[in-house]
């Protein structure tokens, strides 16, 4: 099996711990927070499809990706992620972007390093650890913000 091949389950399954929640997620669960926490559940959807898309653009090298990630440059829920059935099309907009641009990375592209202002110098096999994490990190908060929140 190639290392794109490796990466790409690799990554598919680790999003199935997001993947997992949106399928038995509503509208109402948008606007959940849990206590005091800053963000919501529709800001989460939101803000892991935007770093999707950023990591398509910035790291893997998809100069057709157009991203204006508004949550990073918020840096804060704004309460405009409500709508269900346009969060879902887009966070699976960026899923499918992603895998399109992995797809297309030859075997000696995942020792090569980009640096990006958020995270610094990394090869791209690093970076891709740094997505996947960054993926259930969020994942974890939103099912938490699922099952607690209010």
């Amino acid at each position: 099996m190639s290392p794109i091949e490796l990466y790409l389950q690799t990554w598919q399954e680790a999003r199935t711990r997001f993947t997992g929640l949106l399928a038995t997620i509503n509208e109402q669960d948008l606007t959940k927070k849990l206590g005091s926490a800053p963000n919501s559940a529709g800001f989460l959807v939101r803000h892991i499809a935007e770093v999707e898309l950023l990591f398509a653009k910035n790291v893997f090298g998809d100069a057709d990706v157009k991203v204006t990630a508004k949550t990073v440059i918020a840096k804060q829920d704004t309460g405009e992620w409500n709508n269900l059935d346009e969060l879902l099309t887009f966070q699976q907009q960026a899923a499918d972007t992603l895998k399109a641009i992995l797809e297309q990375q030859r075997d000696e592209d995942w020792q090569a390093t980009i640096t990006t202002r958020e995270f610094g110098t990394k090869t791209k096999a690093e970076a891709i650890g740094r997505i996947i994490s960054h993926t259930a990190y969020h994942a974890g908060q939103l099912a938490m913000i699922l099952k607690y929140g209010s």
